[in-house]
């Protein structure tokens, strides 16, 4: 009888050694650490460059909005004619009222304003927003601030706006007249259209120190506004505003603004487009009557900062920007920034050349 066969013996089962447990978790700390760093990395990069393209879409924007203002400048403020048919601007001076403010007490004025305001430009911009904004009929008889008589059909209703224009040979010295409409009373075959300006409506509350006489003899005319739009825009520190002086409303438009910029193009001579780009000093100042006539568009410019600052390069210096943004209309001229670290931030700037059609049709 065979011996019986000796039983196998269990294989001696070995783990890890400590120093092979602290080593990978050595290694294991090494890998966490770079990819926190990666990690850190990425979303500083990635939060940097959705703040460049949030301003980027932001500056577009708020140019399209000024654009889109800027282009309707004058709406209802042109209309009449010379003897060589060029467009004529009806109003040197304006009577204009909202409530019981006087914004306009036989001031010059224009449909659209330059003024400089803490080393940047203002901008005003007012137009009519009715289709029919421009249609004027003459007067027939007298006018004044209470109600008018029409020679013919002028499409308005209660509630609409209207601007009583004086003549020809007045336009220089006496302010047109914007009224709120509170009835209009049909023509027969043996009275005229009237149109009533009761002080209910909150444009004919107001008292002006000089409200002329309108009337048919001078060929003063009455011309239909159906509502009226007053857009400011201008630079609170390094905010945008958007302002309706109107109304008293103000909204922020855009921020980190480093400079908003604008000029007139303005021909030789009423018959001419051969445009030079002039600032908004000395003459044009205070643009009205015969300096309107010669403006045919403007160019507006603004520089941004994004708002997320670029981290500091290996040296510890920022190189995002080498040197200070430049005015947009003078590559020579610096913007100076708001921030004392200003090579750690991205600048942008846009301009905008926006034709003024309702100055020069």
């Amino acid at each position: 009888m065979s011996e019986p066969r000796r039983r196998a013996r269990p294989r001696t089962q070995r783990g890890l050694s400590i120093v092979e447990l602290m080593v990978g978790m050595v290694i294991a700390l090494i890998i966490s650490l770079a990819a926190a760093g990666s990690a850190r990395t990425f979303s500083a990069s990635q939060r940097q460059g959705m703040g460049s393209g949030g301003v980027a879409v932001n500056l577009t924007t708020t140019m399209a909005a000024i654009k889109d203002d800027a282009s309707s400048a004058g709406l209802g403020f042109f209309g009449t004619r010379d003897d060589e048919d060029n467009s004529l601007f009806s109003c040197h001076k304006l009577n204009l009222s909202y409530d019981t403010t006087l914004h306009f007490d036989g001031a010059e004025f224009s449909p659209l304003q330059i003024s400089t305001d803490d080393g940047n430009q203002q901008l005003d911009i007012v137009f009519a927003s009715s289709i029919d904004g421009g249609a004027d009929v003459l007067l027939s008889g007298t006018a004044d601030a209470t109600g008018a008589m029409t020679q013919s059909l002028l499409p308005v209703a209660a509630g609409q706006l209207v601007m009583l224009i004086p003549g020809t040979a007045a336009a220089g010295s006496e302010p047109c007249l914007v009224r709120g409409v509170t009835s209009v009373t049909a023509a027969t075959d043996d009275t005229p259209q009237t149109l009533a300006f009761a002080n209910t409506n909150v444009y004919n509350k107001a008292a002006f120190t000089n409200t002329p006489a309108f009337n048919e003899t001078s060929k003063d005319r009455v011309i239909a506004l159906g509502s009226l739009n007053w857009r400011r825009y201008r630079l609170d520190g390094t905010t945008l505003l958007y302002e309706q002086p109107l109304l008293g409303t103000s909204s922020t438009l855009l921020r980190n603004v480093m400079a908003l910029r604008a000029q007139y193009g303005v021909a030789s001579d009423a018959n001419s487009n051969d445009l030079q780009w002039q600032e908004a000093t000395d003459a044009l100042e205070t643009v009205s009557g015969a300096e309107v006539n010669l403006i045919r568009a403007v160019r507006i410019g603004v520089v941004v900062r994004n708002a997320l600052p670029q981290r500091p390069g290996a040296g510890g210096a920022c190189e995002a920007s080498p040197s200070k943004p430049r005015d947009p209309f003078d590559p020579d001229t610096e913007i100076e920034p708001d921030v004392a670290d200003w090579q750690c931030y991205h600048y942008r700037s846009a301009t905008i050349v926006v034709p003024l059609r309702n100055f020069v049709w």
